[in-house]
């Protein structure tokens, strides 16, 4: 397979180079172009792997001419979105023209509702992208939208709990959490800082069968939280996120309620709040005198994910947790990945936050080069058969770091045991 990766950032690198580790010998994948709007930053990374099949582009991604022109100059196969989602629908939109497949590893933008974004949805993630579902299945083209962590791993956590371990399912609620701090920082951002505050400030979304999708208050309805690996307990609050647009769309039939819930703290939403109070959220107006965002002088002014990663102690998890009945029994399961931030440096040099987002496309790469996934359409993770991805997982705990499950029936299973239970 020969992909086309725009973005070489934080995420971009680290997908760079655990496909590098991950198949040294070109087996499944022969060329990944590193293309970024800066192209020293494509060289650093390109440098960094020391491998041919990994050349160095510069290319702005909302230019869709030059984007075109690496396509047509390389012969991808694939389109690879890694970057921002705010050129999901340009990049999106190129590959179908370019007859090529694509992927991303988030939804294109929400638009809030104008006057009660907290009571009425208005454009949701990713409905731009579904909107063109038959377009994508006419061509015979897949574009796997929303392969990260979550969403992406915690999708295909949801089906596999529907797949093996539930007859009736009473909710799917998404749990985000971790102990990390910074050494030298109150506050951090763990991931790209447009995204977060988008994510964090926007309404979010749940998802009940007799209500459909519908907006709450942001960092509402509170709940605590106990994350396994010695991260402990946290107070979790709804956020914007993908899933909550993703998963009723395949697995609607399947549940009661969905929900995405994120242990920001306390002093994170704080400081949230206070750039929506002073307007610096906005990334439509300008600052005076300068052709820039309030927001983008926040992004130029507040610690860079990347430069921090090395000063970052601590853990992050995500998982999903399935409650609902089995054989007529009472059942909870949370299937979750855990990701040590000073192990995973050691190991690929990059943060956790965005190495445990990172492995999951290559992850997809891997499965769609060697025919073991297969589509056509604009698909999510939870669309495809989840076996095989437990299954393959095992071979990348390396780049991941652990994934296991918790239920009511037995405190901790391992992996052996989680990949046995398919047996």
């Amino acid at each position: 397979m020969k992909i086309l990766m725009i973005g070489t950032g934080g995420v971009g690198e680290a997908a760079a180079v655990i496909a590098s580790k991950r198949d040294p010998k070109g087996s499944w994948l022969e060329l990944m172009v590193l293309a970024n709007r800066t192209l020293e930053r494509a060289q650093k990374v390109s440098a960094r792997i020391g491998d041919p099949r990994f050349p160095a582009e510069q290319v702005d991604g909302r230019n869709r001419e030059e984007v075109k022109a690496l396509i047509d100059k390389y012969q991808v196969d694939l389109l690879f979105n890694a970057c921002d989602p705010s050129l999901n629908e340009s990049l999106f939109d190129v590959a179908y023209e370019c007859n090529i497949h694509y992927m991303d590893m988030a939804l294109s933008l929400a638009v809030p509702h104008p006057t009660d974004p907290y009571n009425k949805t208005n454009i949701k993630m990713g409905d731009y992208q579904f909107a063109k579902h038959e377009d994508w299945e006419k061509k015979g083209l897949l574009a796997l939208v929303g392969i990260g962590i979550d969403p992406g791993a915690v999708n295909v956590f949801a089906r596999y709990a529907q797949k093996h371990f539930f007859d009736e399912i009473d909710e799917i609620s998404i749990k985000d959490g971790g102990n990390l701090t910074a050494e030298g920082y109150d506050i951090t951002f763990g991931f790209s800082i447009w995204t977060t505050i988008d994510e964090c400030l926007n309404p979010p979304y749940k998802w009940e069968k007799d209500k459909g999708i519908y907006t709450v208050e942001p960092f509402s309805e509170p709940e605590l939280f106990t994350f396994p690996d010695g991260i402990g307990e946290q107070e979790l609050v709804n956020v914007e996120h993908e899933e909550m647009v993703m998963l009723p769309r395949y697995m609607g039939d399947a549940a009661k309620k969905m929900s995405f819930k994120y242990g920001l703290g306390s002093d994170f939403i704080t400081m949230l709040k206070n750039l929506r109070a002073l307007g610096l959220d906005d990334k439509h107006g300008t600052v005076k005198g300068t052709n820039l965002s309030p927001r983008d002088v926040v992004s130029m002014v507040a610690p860079n994910p990347v430069d921090v990663a090395d000063k970052i102690k601590g853990k992050c998890c995500v998982g999903t947790q399935v409650t609902g009945k089995k054989d007529g029994l009472e059942r909870k399961v949370f299937i979750y990945q855990t990701t040590d931030n000073e192990e995973i440096m050691a190991r690929i040099g990059s943060g956790c936050v965005v190495g445990q987002t990172a492995f999951n496309p290559i992850m997809a790469l891997e499965l769609l080069a060697k025919g073991v996934w297969s589509g056509k359409g604009v698909l999510g993770p939870e669309c495809f058969d989840p076996d095989p991805y437990i299954k393959l997982s095992d071979e990348y705990d390396y780049y991941m770091g652990v994934m296991e499950m918790e239920s009511e029936y037995k405190k901790m299973l391992d992996k052996k045991a989680l990949l046995s239970s398919m047996a």
